[in-house]
Order: C-alpha cells, then sequence, then structure tokens
C-alpha cells in the first residue's frame, strides 16, 4: 500500500510515516521502539532548590504541596532561581524515599517497625523452640462471682509447625503459674492420640512479662535444659506467629460465641459460664469447653505438620 494512500486513511503524516518505514528497514521492529530520552529522571534545576523543596516536605508538621509551592516561589524571585511549576514540586516530594519520610514525620521508633530490617526466626524441627505468650479473648463470659469477665489465654504454640503445644484459659492476670500449667500440659503426653505434641523444647522464646522473667521460670529452664530467650523490648515483630494465632481465635473461632465482642458495638452480655477444671482448680484455673473448642479446632489442623 502506497504511503500516501495509507496517511490519507489513517490520518498520520506522511512524513511521520516516511521517518517509520525508514527505521523498519534499518533495524526491523527494534526501530520502531520509542527511545528514551537521555535526560529522563533529572531535572534542570539549580540543586539547592531541590533541596530546598525535600526539606520543606520534610518538616514537621508537613506542609501542603501548594504552601510549599507557594514557598519556593517567593524564595527563587528572591535567589534569581527558576520558579518550578506546581507538577514539579509534587514531583520531587512524591520521589522522596518513603523511609526518610517516616524517619523525619513519626520518628525513629515508626521508621523501626516499619522500615528496619527484621531477623526471620525460624526453627527447622518440632520442638526445636516453642514460643509462649498471653492474650485477653475477645469475648465476654460470666465470671465465678457472677460478673461479667474477659479471660485470658495463654498458650505454648511450636515455632515450626505452629502447632498449639499446650494452653490454659483464666481469669485474673497473666501470672507465672497459668504460665506453668500451660507448660507442663505442653510437655507431658496427651490422652488424646489426635494430639502429638509433647517432650521438651531446645529453647522457650518469651516476652518480658512479669511472669516470664520470674526466678520460678528461670528456674524451671534450668531443672529442664532449656534455654530461656526473651524478645527485644517494644519489638513485637519477633512474635508475630504467635499473635497472628492470637488474632485467629478472636477474629475467626470466637466470633460465632455468644459474647463476643466486637470493636464500634456495646458490649454484649455474657451467656456463657465458667466451670473449674479439676486440674487446676488449687490454682484458680478457669476454662470454658466452647472456648476450649476454639482453640482445639486450629490446634488440629496443626497436628499433621508438627509430626511431618
Amino acid at each position: 500500500m502506497p504511503l500516501a494512500r495509507l496517511a490519507r486513511e489513517t490520518d498520520v503524516g506522511l512524513r511521520t510515516l516516511e521517518r517509520w518505514h525508514a527505521r523498519y528497514r534499518a533495524d526491523g521492529y527494534a526501530g520502531l521502539e520509542t527511545a528514551s530520552r537521555a535526560d529522563t529522571g533529572s531535572r534542570r534545576l539549580p540543586p539547592d532548590l531541590v533541596h530546598l523543596i525535600e526539606g520543606l516536605a520534610l518538616s514537621k508538621p508537613r506542609p501542603a504541596i501548594a504552601t510549599i509551592h507557594r514557598k519556593v516561589t517567593g524564595i527563587c524571585a528572591a535567589r534569581r532561581w527558576p520558579v518550578p511549576s506546581y507538577s514539579v514540586v509534587w514531583d520531587i516530594v512524591r520521589t522522596l524515599d518513603p523511609g526518610m519520610v517516616t524517619l523525619a514525620l513519626e520518628g525513629a521508633a515508626s521508621y523501626r517497625d516499619k522500615h528496619e530490617l527484621v531477623l526471620r526466626r525460624q526453627a527447622e524441627l518440632p520442638n526445636a523452640m516453642w514460643q509462649s505468650d498471653h492474650t485477653m479473648l475477645d469475648i465476654l463470659v460470666v465470671g465465678t462471682d457472677g460478673k461479667p469477665a474477659r479471660p485470658w489465654l495463654t498458650t505454648i504454640l511450636d515455632d515450626c509447625s505452629r502447632a498449639v503445644c499446650g494452653y490454659t484459659v483464666f481469669l485474673g492476670a497473666p501470672s507465672a503459674m497459668s504460665t506453668a500449667l500451660a507448660l507442663r500440659q505442653a510437655i507431658w503426653h496427651k490422652t488424646d492420640p489426635a494430639w502429638p505434641m509433647c517432650g521438651l523444647p531446645d529453647v522457650l522464646y518469651v516476652d518480658h512479662g512479669s511472669d516470664f522473667t520470674s526466678d520460678q521460670l528461670a528456674h524451671t529452664a534450668v531443672d529442664l535444659h532449656i534455654r530461656l530467650i526473651h524478645s527485644t523490648v517494644a519489638r513485637p515483630q519477633g512474635r508475630g506467629k504467635i499473635e497472628r494465632f492470637f488474632g485467629t481465635i478472636n477474629t475467626e473461632l470466637l466470633a460465632t460465641l455468644p459474647g463476643h465482642i466486637t470493636e464500634g458495638h456495646p458490649w454484649p452480655t455474657p451467656k456463657l459460664s465458667g466451670y473449674v477444671n479439676p486440674s487446676g482448680a488449687h490454682f484458680d484455673n478457669l476454662s470454658w469447653p466452647h472456648i476450649e473448642q476454639s482453640v482445639e479446632a486450629h490446634r488440629v489442623r496443626r497436628s499433621a505438620r508438627y509430626v511431618s
């Protein structure tokens, strides 16, 4: 087809088609690719002006782009710099390093939580490392005194398989005794054949709660030849696996039970009542069949990975 006819039918200029045709004859399809500009990504602004815009964007409280542009326009007029457009100012602010923005505007703690690299701790074998922690459950029950109460859950989790090795549900603040009950259950053989988790871990990974730093737990760890490791203070990333398990319990397994607490809604009237577990009655250890069944459902799903 003649190029003149093609130009009339496509509304593309004849000179443009001739140029494309010459590129194709010389380099094939590669000649038709749009070449990138040599100055792509660079700006024709004085470096001091770019630094000024970045400094204004990183100041607290962070001004709006329009405010930055107005200030820069006045400074440019005084120093006889080229005045950047609003879009150029916006592009400079947009391309700032997110970590630097977080550090400047939110502080070192926020930067550490959002951008600092975290060592991913991963046990290679079951019982190489256990994690233990507490959480207050998002459910209201009737306590032994007849008043509404939120129970606590202490869990021992295997790091490799994420299987629940032991747990206890109780009222009142976490203590060394509630931790000891969960640890005892984790170590001993279970009567349920579908719950094979038992034995002694090489490492027990805990936080800095008073029960985890108690002399009782330290002596127990020494007697059983368990290495006790405490996580770094104010670094929840190191306990992500057990925190995720707690989130699953609260948001998925307890959501169907009466008395479940939903954020943004009034607290419900408790309907589940506690009974005293005979094995822990001396320690005032309380448990609820429905709540324990929720933990059991998650525990069974993880058992296969523990023994595989």
